[in-house]
């Protein structure tokens, strides 16, 4: 891309990012309602920073396609919703157990475990009510239920849910490539598959070529996505990255550099990145903010 299309990209992911915690804000339910503390743990939870990058993909998809803010913004908020719930969980004493997240004390650190919990189970049920209710898919119901489809396969035993059960049975173990590489399609890349593909079934993409040219983009930047995050872990400080620094080590959780070596993980990442790149180029010019996220994904600090 030139410097103008790549500032071009930049504004506007940022734009999309400032949509998807309006649009959220809206989604939650008020902190004072009944019950109070559950619905500030839910809102502590989602609206506490983050990069938002599964929303945006979402917006940077639907409207490579032509379809407006309007008609994407239940999607990109059910999909972070999940993202959300699945940190929330992720978090907790008897999974990753860490008490830094985003900057700021977990959600069970300030809230205690149980309402933790309680908050995790109600953010799950809000995405699929939020994507349930959006009028404007109701035009066309089979597409809507195949959004449905889409987030829960994404959350479940063959998505997060099955992913961190591979996690959580490494620990300690030493996996080949191979097998990190499943744990990792099913923990980090479900849901950002997911995103992409929620994003261009909004917008009325049903071509089968299509979709799976942004499926091959989608895993792409999903397993380049946890590198990056792995990388971080042993170069980053908490400051920057917004939790536990050096954690997975300490953890003897199986990790790329742990695996591949840095050097390794940093080819292997640049591999994804160009496959990512190489997935939507035939697609046009509408989908620059695709490829401008991939090098995002590649090349963030945080």
């Amino acid at each position: 891309m030139s410097t103008d299309s790549t500032r071009a990209a930049t504004a506007a992911l940022q734009q999309w990012g400032a949509r998807a915690d309006a649009a959220l804000a809206r989604a939650l339910p008020p902190e004072d309602a009944p019950p109070p503390e559950l619905h500030r743990a839910m809102r502590y939870a989602v609206l506490g920073g983050g990069k938002r990058l599964r929303p945006v993909l979402v917006y940077a998809t639907g409207t490579a396609f032509g379809a407006s803010a309007e008609a994407l913004d239940s999607s990109a908020c059910a999909v972070e919703i999940i993202h959300a719930y699945s940190l929330v969980h992720d978090d907790l004493p008897a999974m990753d157990d860490d008490d830094l997240r985003r900057g700021r004390a977990t959600c069970h650190v300030v809230f205690g475990e149980a309402m933790a919990i309680l908050a995790g189970d109600a953010l799950q049920a809000l995405a699929f009510e939020v994507l349930a209710d959006d009028t404007r898919l109701r035009d066309n119901p089979r597409n809507q239920v195949e959004m449905l489809r889409t987030l829960a396969a994404a959350c479940g035993a063959h998505g997060m849910a099955g992913g961190q059960a591979f996690d959580l049975a490494a620990v300690g173990k030493a996996l080949t490539p191979d097998e990190l590489e499943r744990m990792h399609v099913y923990k980090t890349g479900a849901l950002i598959r997911a995103s992409v593909r929620l994003g261009a079934l909004a917008a009325g993409c049903r071509d089968a070529e299509t979709l799976a040219s942004l499926e091959r983009y989608g895993h792409a930047i999903g397993l380049a996505f946890q590198i990056r995050d792995d990388i971080l872990d042993v170069e980053g400080n908490a400051s920057t990255i917004g939790k536990t620094a050096g954690k997975d080590a300490a953890d003897n959780k199986p990790t790329y550099p742990a695996i591949l070596g840095m050097d390794g993980a940093r080819r292997q990442l640049d591999t994804l990145t160009r496959r990512a790149l190489d997935a939507v180029a035939p697609l046009g010019d509408g989908f620059a903010a695709l490829a401008a996220l991939a090098r995002f994904v590649a090349e963030r600090h945080a």
